[in-house]
């Protein structure tokens, strides 16, 4: 029988916006088609007319080393990893102590700082079905073709835990907020940066309702109290606008909108 929880994405999600919604639990191999996968909700923006929505239950919450290489289930937070890979003097992923979230959401985005990304040191993915080695995966910056749920990724295997990674990816982290956010709101354009951009064109510190571009870094949208979808909407719209009228750059989010009106083809439940 099917396991749904009530998540309130006001409390749950890391910028503190959002319905309460019930959420369809993975447990096996096996989920419905028709649902979005949240994650731990660190870079999503969930609205009022989401589609159905599941999870990875703690089934895959789980780190071993199998035939020299490290195995981690796509439900793992990453302090967990750090934690282990410290532990046992693992390297390659101190990095990983300054991204919110699970393992999961970092290869649906390989997600990174700078040049450190997690697909770096990727060896293969595990879907429904089957694996995927790492060359079979389209990726780039901050982006890959996953459109299906990942249950566990296959690392490379290198020894020498290094611990002055860990201060040098924190000063990397320094300028950003600690107000509740979705971390970067967009990606960076070819050869610029989306927080200069909106900057130059009068919007840093912008606020609509308790929505705001953030005053220590542009591209942070925070919530500064009670912050409710639309008025999160309504900035990131003035934002895209405000920076092609004037630069001709479209800004893509790097935030994912989890509504219908917003998602087009790539809502689960509407055919393409």
């Amino acid at each position: 029988m099917p396991i749904y929880k009530s998540i309130n994405f006001a409390k749950f999600s890391s910028i503190r916006v959002g319905p309460v919604a019930d959420v369809y639990m993975i447990d096996t191999h096996e989920y419905p088609d028709n649902a979005y996968l949240i994650g731990a909700a660190n870079n999503l923006l969930v609205g009022p007319e989401h589609p159905p929505l599941m999870k990875l239950s703690k089934a895959f919450d789980y780190i071993k080393i199998i035939d020299n290489r490290l195995h981690i289930g796509a439900a793992t937070p990453g302090g967990k990893v750090v934690s282990f890979c410290k532990k046992h003097n693992l390297a390659n992923f101190e990095f990983v102590a300054h991204l919110p979230g699970t393992v999961g959401g970092m290869l649906q985005m390989n997600a990174g700082l700078k040049e450190y990304e997690i697909f770096n040191h990727l060896h293969k993915v595990h879907f429904k079905d089957g694996y995927k080695l790492l060359g079979e995966i389209e990726y780039g910056y901050r982006t890959t073709n996953i459109n299906k749920v990942a249950f566990e990724g296959i690392f490379e295997l290198e020894k020498g835990f290094d611990t002055s990674k860990i201060d040098m990816f924190q000063q990397m982290r320094a300028n950003q907020p600690h107000d509740p956010s979705a971390g970067s709101f967009f990606k960076n354009p070819v050869g610029d940066h989306a927080g200069r951009l909106i900057e130059v064109v009068g919007l840093k510190g912008e606020r609509i309702g308790d929505m705001a571009f953030s005053e220590k870094h542009a591209n942070f949208m925070v919530n500064l109290g009670k912050g409710h979808f639309d008025d999160a909407i309504e900035l990131m719209q003035l934002a895209q606008s405000r920076v092609y009228n004037e630069f001709g750059i479209w800004l893509q989010n790097e935030v994912a909108i989890i509504d219908r009106r917003f998602m087009g083809s790539n809502c689960p439940d509407i055919a393409p």
